[in-house]
């Protein structure tokens, strides 16, 4: 193994540092960190509201491509926003943007790995998860099995945390606050989208199931989960 790794990850607000006034609303990229000793670091460069396309057009990824290093890991995951009227349509321009930062990586000698969308929290009355996010789960899944390139499924294993903790244990893990609770957000808030510090620390542990499933190396730097 390396002495050191370093993962980049590229996604949207769910992955994304969150600036400190909307504390402890946090990505779970933010605390990702945590779980490595020293010889992984971790560069968040996620960022609120942008879809696979946008995050390109903005030349985010090519920041990136400029940055990233043989053996170096890049984590995609996109989905929430492809959704929006700037967005990408599952089946055609999704997978076309997604293809865009395997091959990047690739041709850098890095590896990319595809991350599906994390569920948002919408139960319906029988207290199970209803689908939010169309097909772009399964359009990633599709493109990832045809490029050969590792899956990290968050839309299926926060599914079942969501689930198990059910509607109202699931509360935790996400930016909702009764008023005064939280001086960032004196009148409360109920955002079924975004995770709290703690929320994100425990999708971040489902990333690394996932990463030990895969047997990818860096697992093997994890010292706490």
């Amino acid at each position: 193994m390396k002495d050191l790794y370093t993962i980049y990850l590229a996604g949207d607000s769910t992955v994304a540092n969150c600036p400190s006034h909307e504390a402890p609303m946090a990505g779970w990229g933010q605390t990702f960190h945590e779980f490595f000793s020293e010889n992984v670091l971790i560069i968040n460069k996620a960022m609120g509201g942008r879809s696979s396309n946008s995050f390109i057009e903005e030349g985010r990824l090519e920041a990136i491509l400029n940055e990233i290093q043989p053996n170096d890991f890049l984590f995609i995951q996109f989905g929430h926003n492809d959704q929006k009227s700037y967005g990408t349509e599952p089946y055609s321009t999704f997978q076309t943007s997604l293809t865009e930062y395997i091959v990047g990586a690739r041709a850098k000698g890095a590896v990319p790995i595809l991350i599906t969308p994390v569920h948002r929290r919408r139960f319906n009355e029988e207290g199970k998860l209803e689908n939010s996010l169309g097909e772009y789960p399964n359009a990633m899944r599709q493109l990832a099995e045809k490029l050969d390139v590792p899956l990290i499924d968050l839309w299926a294993k926060t599914k079942e945390l969501y689930e198990e903790l059910g509607i109202e244990g699931s509360k935790k893990l996400f930016t909702i606050f009764k008023p005064n609770e939280q001086p960032n957000y004196p009148n409360g808030i109920e955002d079924n989208t975004h995770f709290s510090e703690h929320g994100a620390k425990e999708v971040g542990k489902l990333v690394i199931e996932e990463m030990r499933e895969l047997q990818l190396p860096i697992a093997g730097y994890v010292n706490r989960v």
